[in-house]
């Protein structure tokens, strides 16, 4: 009984067999992303710095994000109606789609290097900000499993932007909330650029 428990309690750990957690396809997706590419790009990454690259994204974020502006968690004027028609597998197929593509390579600001680096492997202690590596990693690819998000080569504007978001409590996330709020104008800007940067 312990050994079956064990197994289950890990199963739904992994989120296998979870109809919430069914894999979307990736031909599917690309038919479906045909109307995103318009702010996205035909690959998932965006020409515009105020909106997200998700080229490279892990589907698992992408689909609670698409679910979040559905369901009015999110809200933006751009994103919600768009999200509002799509079913769990229309959110799924897009993901995996976009997890699939290769993301731009950008680069940082030469002069917002040192500091956002110091930030992001550091954090800022007087303030308590922590790293950024702990949760998003090394290379700034995240981590599926817990949900957290790919931040390398994702615009300094559009990673900027999300941190104020935060920090208002206009985008929810009590963890990126505490964080974000503890964070100056200068922090956000540093760490934004060497996001943009990292690969």
């Amino acid at each position: 009984m312990r050994k079956l428990l064990a197994v289950a309690m890990m199963a739904a750990a992994l989120g296998i067999g979870s109809a919430a957690q069914a894999e979307g396809s990736v031909a599917d997706g690309q038919a479906k992303s045909v109307v995103c590419a318009a702010c996205h790009g035909a690959d998932g990454n965006s020409v515009n710095p105020e909106w997200p690259s998700l080229a490279g994204q892990h589907a698992s974020y992408t689909a609670d994000q698409l679910a979040a502006f559905k369901n009015g968690q999110r809200q933006n004027a751009l994103m919600s109606p768009m999200a509002a028609d799509l079913s769990d597998q229309d959110m799924q197929d897009l993901a995996a789609f976009y997890e699939a593509q290769k993301p731009a390579a950008r680069e940082a600001d030469p002069e917002l290097v040192e500091a956002g680096e110091h930030i992001y492997l550091g954090g800022v202690a007087e303030r308590g900000v922590p790293a950024c590596i702990a949760c998003h990693g090394p290379t700034g690819l995240g981590n599926p499993l817990a949900r957290y998000p790919v931040v390398a080569a994702q615009h300094a504007t559009y990673s900027a932007l999300s941190l104020r978001a935060y920090a208002s409590g206009e985008r929810p996330n009590q963890i990126m909330q505490d964080i974000a709020g503890r964070m100056t104008e200068e922090d956000i800007v540093a760490v934004s650029s060497y996001l943009q940067g990292l690969r």
